[in-house]
Order: C-alpha cells, then structure tokens, then sequence
C-alpha cells in the first residue's frame, strides 16, 4: 500500500551516531521537531556489496542536502554494534568509515513492518502446523522523502541488486520545496531554475508550446 500523502509512522527506533553513541531516534519527530526534511533511506545488510557504495555516495551529498534543509538517514535491520564495526572498517576495505549521518538499527523491524519492505512471507507447513517465515528477512532499498509536517511525499523501493541514483533524490527535494514555495507545479524532468507551470489547463498548453 503506497504511503505517499501519509504521516510518517510514530515509531521510535535504536540507532548509531559516527563516534558509537547509542541513540533512539523517531523519524517523524525529526521532521517536525526540528522543521526540517527527511531523507530515510534503508539497505538491506551491512558489509555487503551495493549497500556500502549508496551509504558513501549519500555522505558525499551530505552538504548538498543540509544546503536543502533536509536530515540523512540510513536504516537497515543490523545492530548498533554490527553499524559501529562497519563505521570502523575502511573505505578500501568494504566499510563506510567516513560516514557521518545516524544509521537507524531496526533489530526488532517494527519500522521496517510498518512500512512493509521487508523480503519475508508467510508459510505454512502441513505436516508440523505451523507458518514458518521465507526470504531473507531484511529489507529491500526503500527511500522516504518526508517533510516538515511529517508527511510522505515520495516513496520508492528498489530490489536488492540495484543501487539508487542519490541525485534523483536532490532533485526531488528541489522540486517539492519549489512547489511548497512557489505554488506552481513540476513538470517532467523539471531541475532547479527550468521553467514550472501553474496547476491550469492553459499553462500546460503553454507549456508545451514551448518546450
């Protein structure tokens, strides 16, 4: 079920700063508390292969998106103490040393189930009675744009193998915040400083007039 239009889920989760400090941290309260956005990406395991590239191409945006008034975070189902070992392996060996933003530790996947992204199924085995789970059990590359209100306003998920375009998510930001701010609306492919329209049959018209 697509969450776009909704509140975040009210769910408070353990989580990591960069020097190992044990945090609780409530994704929707981040967003209002502090009036900002909120980027919430979640990757499937730490010390694996497509995750580590996402987790550093994310820090290299960092400023980009603090320049946005928007928070980073990354979420995956491992523990704070599983986080802090890859935050201490070196970039040239796997890790995400130099990674800076707060990394959620959803063990008990109670976020991670609210927002249902977790590769996991119901089974039921006939001959012992009861429902055993199949898949991996964590969680797919979801990513949540939420804003100041706590209000979803993208949401996506991609499959295991394939890494996210972290400037896809730059743009969007732009976008809404254009929206937000300007009361206009984007049309495809629309960056930052092309032209918008007004939520209007004629400014569409005109719009395609000229492009």
């Amino acid at each position: 079920m697509a969450l776009v239009g909704k509140q975040f889920p009210n769910i408070t989760v353990d989580a990591i700063s960069e020097m190992g400090d044990n945090l609780r941290i409530n994704v929707l309260e981040e967003a209002t508390k502090n009036n900002k956005k909120v980027i919430l990406f979640w990757y499937p395991k730490d010390f694996t292969f497509v995750c580590p590239t996402e987790l550093h191409a994310f820090q290299a945006a960092l400023g980009e998106f603090e320049k946005r008034n928007t928070i980073v975070i990354g979420a995956s189902c491992d523990t704070n103490e599983v986080h802090f070992a890859w935050l201490n392996t070196a970039k040239n060996n796997g890790g995400i040393e130099g990674v800076t933003y707060p990394l959620l530790a959803d063990t008990t996947r109670n976020l991670a189930n609210a927002l249902d992204i977790l590769d996991v199924a119901d089974e039921f085995n006939e001959e012992t009675g009861d429902y055993l789970l199949t898949g991996s059990n964590v969680t797919f590359r979801a990513t949540y744009l939420i804003d100041e209100t706590g209000k979803i306003f993208h949401e996506s998920v991609n499959d295991m193998p394939l890494g996210r375009n972290v400037n896809e998510y730059l743009r969007l930001v732009d976008a809404y915040t254009h929206v937000q701010t300007k009361g206009e609306v984007c049309p495809a492919n629309w960056e930052e400083g092309k032209d918008a329209m007004s939520a209007d049959r004629n400014s569409t018209a005109s719009y395609l007039a000229s492009h």
